[in-house]
């Protein structure tokens, strides 16, 4: 039976994929990818090739054997299409932007995305690229603040593009800014300033909706119109919502740090209802994942005390919780826990609401890290707040 069931999840699963858009192909941080391989007989996997992209902490997204990703040098961001393989840079494209390293590093906090042949970029003062994925060729950009008249948030847009159908939605204004991924042209917006989470998109009642936060309130929107199905009230220290919800079924989560804590609402009706809301688990900025009916994410402000939890979905309950990672990153991957520490370590353990018990653990990068590792293709790629991005090499076969 043991042999059977391992025979159905490898047959169901994608062996090897790509990872076009922030937190994967679904939008959840979960990859499907099996055959990967955590015997690396040393001390670490295989490196197959290590760049600094300049100082930021853009998560990196993969498609069609081009690796994309953005840092910031000299007052200058960068965006840099490598060789995912080889790390050999295909081409890259530079434009102003502050670092604005104010109480952090400073530089870009937010992930392309790639579309087909084309790749899309916001930049913290509210650049918007589209470029020719191949060639790096812009294709249209626009800077939304002064066309739209709106103000830039603290800490600069943070949200990652998101392409539904032919709209590129943005977490820019209150409740976000759609605008035709073709042309560029605004095809809806909103007033207020934006929080820091991408938006999220789901489906409920058989239409396309988006969740996006400013930093007083969640928002579902309806994806092709801007309306504003409802509203939820959600104040936090500083104005920051920046890790993203869940949405399961008719369920939402949410959590934000500065003590602000979490909870799950019930969108079964018009109005939001909170099913649970706990102060024991707070997401600073590293989004949770959900597996199984679990959660799995970093409770705790990088100026305090944080751990590796894991609580149930349906009731809040801390099942377990794990000290001595920092303010990590964490990827599911199939059933595993592929976690990032703040300092570099990079820890794997099953995805398992028993505890948390690590198979394998290596030191693959230096200093600051706060950057979700991406899995794609058999290949796990890290970053660090400086700007070095490592590629290692867990296919089981080559």
């Amino acid at each position: 039976m043991f042999a059977l069931a391992i025979l159905t999840i490898a047959s169901t699963c994608s062996i090897a994929e790509d990872w076009p858009r922030w937190r994967g192909p679904e939008r959840n941080g979960i990859s499907r990818e099996v055959d990967w391989n955590q015997n690396w007989s040393g001390s670490s996997p295989k490196t197959l090739w290590k760049v600094n992209v300049g100082t930021g902490f853009s998560s990196v997204v993969v498609s069609d054997g081009r690796l994309f990703t953005i840092g910031n040098t000299d007052d200058e961001d960068t965006i840099f299409c490598l060789d995912a393989e080889t790390g050999v840079c295909l081409w890259k494209h530079t434009y102003p932007c502050p670092l604005d390293d104010r109480f952090f590093e400073g530089g870009p906090t937010s992930t392309p995305t790639v579309d087909g042949t084309r790749v899309f970029v916001l930049s913290r003062t509210g650049d918007v690229y589209s470029l020719d994925a191949s060639k790096g060729e812009v294709l249209w950009s626009k800077n939304l603040p002064s066309e739209l008249g709106i103000d830039v948030p603290g800490w600069g847009f943070a949200g990652s593009p998101l392409v539904l159908d032919e709209l590129l939605i943005l977490s820019v204004g209150q409740s976000g800014t759609a605008l035709n991924k073709q042309t560029g042209e605004v095809v809806w917006q909103s007033e207020g300033e934006a929080g820091y989470m991408s938006p999220t998109p789901f489906t409920r009642n058989d239409a396309e909706s988006v969740m996006i936060a400013s930093g007083k309130a969640y928002f579902e929107i309806e994806s092709e119109t801007g309306r504003v199905i409802w509203r939820h009230r959600w104040l936090t220290n500083f104005g920051c919502n920046a890790a993203d919800p869940i949405i399961q079924g008719n369920r939402l989560f949410i959590s934000s740090g500065y003590n602000r804590g979490s909870a799950v609402l019930d969108l079964s009706e018009m109005t939001p209802k909170v099913v649970w809301e706990s102060k024991d688990f707070q997401n600073q900025w590293s989004s949770s994942v959900l597996l199984d009916g679990h959660l799995y994410g970093v409770d705790g402000d990088d100026t305090g005390e944080r751990f590796l939890k894991c609580l149930e979905f349906d009731t809040g309950k801390v099942l377990w919780s794990h000290a001595g990672l920092g303010s990590a990153s964490l990827l599911v991957v199939a059933k595993s826990l592929f976690v990032l520490s703040d300092q570099g370590e990079l820890v794997i353990a099953p995805a398992s609401p028993a505890g948390f018990q690590p198979t394998a653990r290596a030191q693959v990068l230096d200093g600051k890290c706060w950057t979700v590792p991406v899995l794609a293709n058999g290949m796990l790629y890290c970053r660090s707040a400086t700007g070095d991005v490592v590629c290692l090499d867990i296919r089981t076969t080559r």
